[in-house]
């Protein structure tokens, strides 16, 4: 196992969460372990229940922040209904159940490339998502540098309205007013999150923006995992992350609730 740069070192795990925080987390590497397809990914017995009793400590100011689209987050953690923010904001769901949705179609010629890409090389994968798509090469990680030079040269033309984000064996195409910092700003200015410290906790280069959003308005951030990161704070990986909230929450590590729909 590789040593932590100094700099990985040097930044330290992050304090138990306080009551009045306002908690943004992000999906995959931080609550469950990236699969090598999005559908394959498994959540372990402890999230639900620890989603649950967040919930209720923080009286509703909990939000998932994911670049899944919301379908997918709801069917991988029924029955729950929490906040969240699908699609790296193009979709956000507030604490009141009323969801707003970006609205907006991938420009086609950036579709028809990524369709010749998936078409020409096997373990390549398109996924379609609301107002966005998604270029996934974890089965042909030696594709990243293709991948990422033909869709950021077909993206040029598009880049006022339209911008690339590139994470862990992805590359996703999106419109350019939705990111995880504006679904961060946007759940501030509801009641349910307004005047509390807000904390996000994420893994991947796609969550540096919300790391930067809270800690702006006077939080902190937590990096999950290895790599460089603007985040004050660091977890190792998303059974790091039980652990921390388990200790937050003062539960035991392997809660055991009935579950309810906060919604």
């Amino acid at each position: 196992m590789s040593l932590p740069s100094p700099i990985e070192a040097a930044v330290p795990r992050p304090p138990v969460l306080p009551p009045s925080s306002a908690l943004f987390l992000d999906f995959d590497g931080t609550l469950v372990a990236i699969a090598s397809r999005p559908e394959a990914v498994v959540v372990e017995p402890w999230v639900l229940p620890t989603l649950q009793a967040l919930h209720d400590r923080l009286d509703g100011a909990l939000a998932l922040i994911s670049g899944r689209p919301l379908a997918q987050i709801d069917a991988l953690l029924s029955p729950l209904r929490l906040p969240a923010a699908g699609v790296h904001g193009v979709e956000r769901r507030d604490a009141d159940g009323r969801v707003r949705v970006q609205a907006g179609v991938p420009p086609a010629e950036v579709l028809a490339l990524v369709e010749q890409l998936v078409t020409r090389h096997a373990g390549l994968r398109l996924e379609r998502k609301p107002s966005a798509l998604a270029l996934h090469y974890r089965e042909a990680p030696q594709l990243a540098e293709l991948c990422a030079s033909a869709v950021l040269a077909a993206m040029r033309p598009h880049v006022e309205e339209w911008t690339t984000l590139i994470g862990k064996c992805v590359i996703e195409v999106k419109p350019r007013r939705a990111s995880k910092a504006h679904a961060v700003t946007d759940f501030l200015a509801t009641p349910a999150f307004a005047g509390r410290e807000p904390v996000f906790v994420g893994d991947d280069a796609t969550d540096e923006d919300g790391f930067s959003a809270v800690q702006l308005a006077g939080g902190w951030g937590v990096k999950v995992g290895e790599g460089p990161s603007g985040a004050r704070f660091r977890l190792a990986d998303p059974r790091a992350v039980h652990q921390w909230l388990a200790d937050s929450l003062a539960i035991p590590s392997q809660p055991a609730a009935t579950l309810k729909d906060p919604a």
